[in-house]
This record gives structure tokens, sequence and C-alpha cells, in this order.
């Protein structure tokens, strides 16, 4: 009787699988890819949900065609992802891919079945020359490279950070580059620019990922470093 019983119940779990509506059941894919790999990710997808999760600000001044913009730190980023259909692949990107990384989790964690995360965000974007929408609300902003060059020469050596307020690695790195700059007033300047508020600026020069070091002497560069760095090997690095 009891092997009657438990051949039944598997034949009825079978009959309920089988009913399952296809699909009803998956498990979430969440992919880091790329830029070349995300275009054309973008392009073959036709239900692609494209999402840009930085500022108003930064997306006013360029973003990707058909990117509707949800920013990562605004009071209501879950509620409005979560307005998204989940059974549609969702391609994200930021700035550098930091915002939009932990975007794709979250959206995995809520159940979205593709989630698809363009790692080096705009920086790698822009460094590949790959076309943007500015849209009518874009304005140009921060310096041009005429205006850095000038900078440049205002003392024997400059150290240029370019860096972003949401950074983590470029606030921690701050007070190392204050510190050591301090210790060399007499001949070094820091000059700080914003990644953000400086877009164009950072494409010309192909600059693709923050914190980014570049050390002048006299207006002509000697010395760049990409990512953290500790002041020691700073010093050692640029024999200052």
């Amino acid at each position: 009787m009891r092997r009657l019983t438990f051949i039944i119940f598997l034949a009825a779990m079978v009959n309920m699988a089988s009913c399952q509506t296809p699909g009803e059941h998956h498990e979430a894919v969440k992919q880091n890819i790329p830029v070349a790999e995300f275009e054309q990710k973008l392009a073959a997808t036709s239900n692609a949900q494209l999402v840009d999760v930085r500022t108003p600000e930064e997306y006013a001044a360029g973003h990707l065609k058909n990117a509707v913009n949800i920013d990562y730190n605004g009071d209501d980023f879950v509620g409005k992802i979560g307005k998204l259909d989940k059974g549609k692949p969702v391609l994200v990107y930021c700035l550098s891919g930091g915002r939009s990384s932990k975007a794709a989790s979250k959206m995995e964690d809520m159940g979205f079945a593709e989630v698809y995360n363009m790692e080096g965000g705009m920086m790698k974007w822009n460094g590949a020359d790959k076309p943007v929408d500015k849209g009518t609300a874009a304005a140009v902003r921060g310096m041009t490279a005429e205006q850095l060059t000038k900078l440049t020469t205002d003392a024997k050596y400059v150290l240029v950070d370019y860096n972003a307020r949401w950074c983590e690695p470029c606030k921690k790195m701050l007070p190392v580059l204050e510190a050591f700059a301090e210790k060399r007033k007499d001949k070094l300047a820091l000059v700080k620019i914003d990644a953000d508020e400086n877009s164009e600026l950072m494409k010309q020069k192909g600059i693709s990922g923050i914190p980014y070091l570049e050390l002048y002497e006299h207006g002509k560069l000697t010395w760049s470093h990409s990512g953290f760095i500790e002041e020691s090997d700073l010093l050692r690095e640029t024999k200052l």
C-alpha cells in the first residue's frame, strides 16, 4: 500500500512539472560584459530594456540612445526598477561600471531573468568612440584640453587627479594625494578633475577608469597611473 501511495505521489509530481508554464521557473542570468559585446547584445535583442543608472545630470550630458534613466542613488531606485518587465533582458550601465554592477546584483535579487552590466561604463564606451545621444538637455561642462595644458605649467610639477564623488577608491586615495602634495608644496601643485563634469576631456585623453593620475613636469607628461596607489609607491614611481 505504501509503495502504491509513493507511485501515485511521484506520478502527480511529474504531471505538475509537465503542466508548468514555460519560463515560469528560471535561474537569473547576470553577466558583466565588455563594451563591444554589450553593443552587440543591445543590437541583437529586440525586447531589451536599456537602463542608465547615473544621475540625471550625467544622463543629460550624454547617454546611450533609448536608455531610460533610473538613478541608482535616487530615493526610489527599487520602486522604479520594479516597474520594468522582469521577464525581458535588462542592459545596464553607469560611468565606470561600479554603480551599474550593484544595480545588476539588486535586479538579480529582485528576480529579473537576464541582466547584463557593461564593464567600464561610459568611460570605456566613450574611449571606444561609440555613439552617444546628448539629447536636448546636454551642455558642455568642465575644462578643455587646452585649459588643462595651461594648468600643467603653473608649477614645476603638477599632479592631476581624475576622480568622482561616488568613487570609493578615489575618496580613499584623496588624503594620500593631499599629504603627498603638502610635503612638496614648494614645487608641486595638485589638480583635481571631476570625471562626471569633464566627460569630454576624459574622452579626449582616452581615460577609461578612475582614479587616474598624471604627473607633469614643466607641462610635459612624465608619469601616469590607473587605480589606487599608496604614498610610498607614489614616491617611488614619481621619484619626487
